[in-house]
């Protein structure tokens, strides 16, 4: 896992190198479409990806988009009218048996269908129509780091150049080739390492964000889960004031996602509430929030790629607690690399 997390800086490079092009094409392809509504399907960190990726959709493109359930026609065999719809399975392996088969039904139901994986010739590649390659490389450890990040910045560059007509604009493209340098330089800086003393004993904790933060949160909470054996509960910043608010004391660790633009502007408000709860809440942001007993630097960038860099320092939280509680992250019991559902 450790190796996986070093390796992101590269992948974001090598994505940006090899695969421009590439999504360009599958983007042109998309903008002649012009789909009327975007479903994502996917499971686990990659529904976090998916997740991301709706935000961006209907925030940069001014299209619906929403996750779909595949057991809605798995189990329940639904056939819903897909007409003008790009249907996106968004999957690291490509084997799952179920997001084959929702695309498979999607372009039954007269759906436009896209594949994003880490493996071209995987069987959810071969359903779609058109396919994005993330090129992560092979990952050993079993909890996904590597090709998370790579789905954000492939489903970012996809968005980007639909929204471009077709082509990633010059001064966007120039923006993401910073990220390789931004992502050097979280992963270079230890204190996250010490932070995790902090939770060595914790029973569970809570993981926060909105916006396009708010796919980190519940990221986070995965993999604290799959690694460390805690009970990580995800909650958006809005949601977790409407009910959940009332568990947060000094006993229940508070993991705030706090960026910039409007989301990041309200969740300093959520943290002003969990201080007033005197809950231990540590930000991971690139400002210091008033309210919140701990802070961990991340880079000052656009609201959209600030993904891509605060899970980085998490990850390397998720892993270091892990061996501080004795774990081993690479082989979470009960999990396999590829999960096979239907």
């Amino acid at each position: 896992m450790k190796a996986d997390i070093a390796e992101q800086p590269e992948v974001f490079a090598r994505l940006l190198d090899q695969q421009a092009g590439a999504i360009a094409d599958v983007a042109a392809k998309i903008a002649q479409w012009r789909p009327r509504s975007v479903v994502f399907t996917a499971r686990g960190t990659s529904d976090h990806a998916a997740l991301y990726a709706a935000y961006l959709t209907e925030i940069r493109l001014g299209i619906p988009a929403g996750l779909a359930s595949p057991s809605a026609m798995t189990v329940y065999g639904a056939r819903p009218d897909l007409r003008d719809t790009l249907v996106v399975g968004v999957s690291q392996s490509g084997g799952s048996p179920d997001l084959h088969e929702v695309l498979r039904v999607a372009r039954e139901q007269g759906a436009h269908t896209l594949a994003v994986t880490n493996n071209a010739e995987s069987p959810l590649a071969r359903v779609a129509e058109l396919h994005v390659d993330v090129v992560a490389g092979h990952e050993v450890a079993v909890a996904a780091t590597k090709t998370y990040t790579a789905e954000l910045l492939a489903l970012l560059m996809l968005v980007e150049s639909v929204r471009g007509g077709g082509a990633l604009p010059a001064d966007e493209l120039a923006e993401l080739r910073k990220l390789p340098g931004h992502a050097e330089a979280v992963l270079a800086d230890d204190s996250v390492v010490d932070l995790a003393a902090r939770y060595r004993f914790a029973a569970r904790l809570v993981t926060t964000g909105r916006g396009y933060a708010y796919p980190t949160a519940r990221e986070t909470a995965l993999k604290l889960m799959e690694t460390c054996y805690l009970a990580g509960l995800a909650f958006s910043g809005a949601d977790l004031l409407h009910g959940p608010l009332a568990m947060a004391d000094p006993d229940v660790p508070v993991l705030a996602v706090v960026g910039n633009g409007p989301a990041g502007a309200s969740m300093r408000d959520v943290v002003t509430r969990l201080g007033e709860r005197r809950a231990d809440t540590v930000v991971f942001g690139p400002q210091a929030v008033e309210g919140a007993k701990g802070w961990v630097r991340t880079p000052d960038v656009d609201e959209r790629y600030a993904p891509l860099l605060d899970i980085l320092p998490l990850q390397r939280l998720a892993l270091s607690l892990a061996l501080l509680r004795g774990e081993n992250p690479d082989a979470p019991r009960g999990l396999k690399k590829v999960t096979t559902t239907l």
